[in-house]
């Protein structure tokens, strides 16, 4: 349900009405309850505009070098998941990375975790075979 606030013109007096629709609203003629005035100004704290997201899809290379130069690993995540995000080809690496930079987790860090992976999945190398024997 909406809430809207309003201040009395005659009283100064700050209050919230409540209405069940903004059609309600509309309709209605709101007064002060505190001294039953009806001329009021409506009252707006705050105004959240969603901004616009990135397409990345559409960036040439050096834009999206641009986005890892930034450094903003929130970013970076984005780009990836549009991308390739859902992409059932990629490794399972590819997604978790993406996940944990879409949560601001810096790169260097994500980058070094995957890395150690790799290094753990490696088997340990072996010496080399015994030289022939000489005759």
């Amino acid at each position: 349900m909406p809430t809207y606030e309003f201040r009395c013109k005659a009283c100064q007096h700050e209050f919230e009405l409540v209405y069940k629709t903004t059609a309600a609203y509309a309709a209605a003629t709101p007064t002060c309850p505190n001294c039953g005035a009806t001329t009021l100004s409506r009252v707006i704290r705050r105004v959240a505009i969603e901004a616009p997201s990135r397409d990345f899809t559409r960036m040439s290379a050096s834009e999206m070098l641009s986005v890892f130069s930034s450094g903003d690993s929130k970013q970076v995540g984005q780009m990836f998941d549009q991308v390739a995000g859902t992409h059932p080809g990629l490794a399972v690496e590819y997604h978790e990375a993406t996940k944990r930079l879409l949560k601001g987790e810096p790169m260097d860090k994500v980058e070094k975790h995957l890395q150690e992976r790799d290094a753990e999945k490696k088997p340990p190398s072996s010496p080399p075979p015994p030289a022939a024997p000489s005759s």
